[in-house]
Formats: structure tokens, C-alpha cells, sequence
């Protein structure tokens, strides 16, 4: 079979666009599907989508080229306060106080809008030799040989190449072609998202509050007085909230908000995702790979989400890149199942840990509330836990791919 690219992704959101270009660093020639209309998401207005990304997602989006594009726009996370609590009522006495200070490699994290981190991405795809971007188009089909993989477009055009990876999320057509099953179950859970306005700075404090209805984190944005909020209610809950007018929207906010910011407004769009835990069953099949949520779709309770795609991605790359160094092709069965070795059990752990924070802390029972404030107490009270919870959270520990040391493959 005479491929048309050596790799095809399917899926063009963010893990496509990184693995894409972490590939052609690699000397991949890399076709990347995208069903969204490139141009209309890169000019984007502010709408309060972001992300939180950990020191090695930073690193590796240094590795990859495009840190640079954004760097000025992402706002430094240089303290995490969590606490348990009751809307109206504040914080629990013990809570959960992390500093950039206690570790040597900086602040934390970063926050950064979707519409920037996108943008920069779609520029540096552009840019790069080998990467080619089919905007406006979905993989309707799939057929993987001894030779290849054969992909149909929904225009008709069909693509062959040597391995099709699937970066197109939970509902993943990619895994459900290949025959990939699905573990998992719902929360209940709905989230909220939007951003806010803020009279006071944030101070560059990311806010993690507890409540028996879900958490609501409050995470800063770029310019002290806007941050976006990511606020889980059940189901039903949330569908009447999400219902509101915008002012009667703020109303619900304020007594889980807090006033510690001082007056808020409504500064962005408001969306809405359901919440639940979906793990794929394997991560690769006969010249077929996932990566991000088409692999492992987990809680947010953690923002952990993009940095475990990212994860994917870098892992993935070296794997490929590195079976290319040793004359195997890319659908390689040995390097698929290295990539699935090396990325299955820290996915799934992780999306269990999640699972079951927030099972533990989604609840009032007075017992377990006991139980989890006197863990956090015990966690602030004692130097080395904290700064290991900081490394975990900032993605440091662990068999690190090279790209999230910052170091190229």
C-alpha cells in the first residue's frame, strides 16, 4: 500500500494538533481530520474555556514549539487553596494550602484560554514541513490491513497510511470502528462553565471548594480579575441553573462563590458537559492508537484532562518516533504495544483517584466530612506531603516521556 501520510489522526482539538507536530519533529509526514472549521475557532472571542496546565505539559508544549506563541497570555498558578464546605456557610476549618514556593521548578501551572492555546497551535501546524490540516472534515470509516489503514472521509476522499490515530474524544468513532469497548458510568453530575469577573485580584490562587452538590473551582486568568469556573451540580440542578437568565445565573453563583473577590459578574459565554468516568478497554488495535479522551475520560476535579492527553501524546510520539529509528513502520503491533504499556495503568489509576475524590467528597455525610477535613489537615501540616501532592499535581512524577522533561526525542 502506498500511503497517503504515514500518520492520519482523527480529531484536531488539542492532542491532535500536539502529537501532530511532536510527529513531525520526528520526520513523520502527519495528516490531522478536523470536523471544526479551523479559522472560526482561531478567532474566537473571549468566551472563558481554559485550561490548567501542569510544568510538564508546559515543558512539553515548549518542546513542540508553540509555548512561545502563548506564554504572555497564560497566567501563573502560583498557589492551590482547597476546601470543604456548604454553600452560604465558608470554608471547613482545615483546608488544603499548596505553594509554587515549596517546589524549585516554579510556579505550579498555567492557565491559559482555549481560543489562545488553539490559535497557536493552528499557526504552528501551518508552519510546520510534513504536517498537512484537513479542516471541515470527519473519518466516517476505517479499514486496517497488513499494509496499512485505509480511512474514508465524510466527502468521500479516502487516505491510506501506516497508522491512524484517534484524538476524537469520549464518543471516539475511531475505538468504536476498531472494535474498542468502553468501561465506565455517570456521576449524576453536570458541570458549568463560565468565566467571571472579578472587583478583587486573584492573585494568581487557583480555588478548589467541596461541596455535597460537587466542586467548584475558581481558576485565575490572565489579568488578575477574570477567572473561570468549572462548578458541578447534579444533573437536574444544574439544568435549572444553566436555565436561568444570566442575573438569576449570578444569584445561585454568589453563595458558593464567596465574596473573597469581592463583587462578581458574568464575563463569558456559559456552557454546560455532563460528568462521568470512561475508560477504553485498550488503547491501540491493529494500526489503530488513542490518546487523550478517546482513551481515558475522566473527572475534572482535578484538571487533570488535557495534561493527561498530553501525557498520550508524549509518550506516544517517542514511542513512534522511536520505532521509526529502528526501521519499523509506524503501525508497528511492538511500538502500539509499548505506547499501551507505558500509558494504560497511569490513565486509569488517575481517572480511579479522581473517581473516587470525588465520590468521597460529593456527599455531606457527616462522618466522611469528619474523616476527609482531618486528612486535609493532616496533609497541611506536614511539608513532605504537600510538596508530593504538588509534584503529582504538576505532573513530575513517574516514568516521564522526554518531551514533558522539556527534552527533545
Amino acid at each position: 500500500m502506498a500511503w497517503h501520510t504515514d500518520i492520519l489522526i482523527a480529531g484536531g482539538g488539542l492532542n491532535g494538533p500536539a502529537l501532530a507536530l511532536a510527529l513531525a519533529q520526528g520526520g513523520f509526514r502527519v495528516t490531522v481530520v478536523d470536523a471544526r472549521p479551523a479559522p472560526a475557532r482561531a478567532e474566537a472571542g473571549f468566551d472563558g474555556r481554559a485550561y490548567a496546565l501542569a510544568i510538564a505539559s508546559v515543558r512539553l508544549l515548549k518542546a513542540i514549539g508553540v509555548w512561545d506563541a502563548v506564554a504572555e497570555k497564560a497566567q501563573p498558578i502560583l498557589e492551590i487553596k482547597a476546601s470543604d464546605g456548604r454553600a452560604g456557610e465558608g470554608a471547613a476549618p482545615f483546608f488544603l494550602h499548596f505553594d509554587h514556593a515549596e517546589i524549585e521548578e516554579g510556579p505550579m501551572g498555567h492557565m491559559l484560554e482555549d481560543r489562545y492555546l488553539y490559535a497557536a497551535f493552528l499557526a504552528a501546524m501551518q508552519a510546520a514541513p510534513g504536517v498537512t490540516l484537513l479542516s471541515g472534515e470527519t473519518v466516517v470509516a476505517q479499514e486496517a490491513g497488513p499494509a496499512g489503514v485505509s480511512v474514508t472521509l465524510a466527502s468521500g476522499k479516502v487516505l491510506t497510511a501506516g497508522l491512524l490515530v484517534g484524538c476524537d474524544g469520549r464518543g471516539s468513532g475511531v475505538a468504536t470502528r476498531a472494535g474498542i469497548k468502553r468501561v465506565g458510568w455517570g456521576y449524576g453530575q453536570t458541570a458549568l462553565v463560565t468565566a467571571i469577573h472579578h472587583e478583587r485580584d486573584h492573585g494568581g490562587v487557583a480555588q478548589q471548594f467541596f461541596m455535597p452538590s460537587g466542586p467548584l473551582a475558581i481558576l485565575p486568568l490572565k489579568g488578575g480579575h477574570h477567572s473561570s469556573i468549572v462548578w458541578s451540580e447534579s444533573a437536574e440542578t444544574a439544568a435549572a441553573i444553566q436555565a436561568l437568565p444570566d442575573d438569576q445565573y449570578l444569584e445561585a453563583l454568589r453563595p458558593r462563590f464567596g465574596d473573597f473577590l469581592g463583587e462578581i459578574s458574568l464575563a463569558g459565554a456559559r456552557f454546560t458537559y455532563p460528568l462521568s468516568l470512561s475508560l477504553a478497554e485498550h488503547f491501540v488495535a491493529d494500526r489503530v492508537a488513542l490518546v487523550g479522551d478517546a482513551a481515558h475520560g475522566v473527572h475534572p476535579i482535578a484538571g487533570q484532562g488535557l495534561n493527561l492527553g498530553l501525557r498520550d501524546v508524549a509518550a506516544l510520539a517517542e514511542v513512534l518516533i522511536l520505532a521509526r529509528r529502528r526501521g519499523e513502520e509506524p503501525g508497528s503491533a511492538v511500538a502500539l504495544e509499548e505506547y499501551q504499556r507505558w500509558r494504560r495503568f497511569d490513565a486509569t489509576l488517575l481517572a480511579l483517584g479522581m473517581d473516587t475524590v470525588n465520590r468521597v467528597f460529593s456527599t455531606d455525610n457527616p462522618i466522611l466530612r469528619l474523616g476527609r477535613d482531618l486528612g486535609m489537615g493532616v496533609v497541611a501540616a506536614l511539608p513532605s506531603l504537600r510538596r508530593g501532592f504538588i509534584r503529582q499535581a504538576a505532573g513530575l512524577t513517574g516514568e516521564l516521556p522526554k518531551l514533558l522533561t522539556g527534552r527533545p526525542i
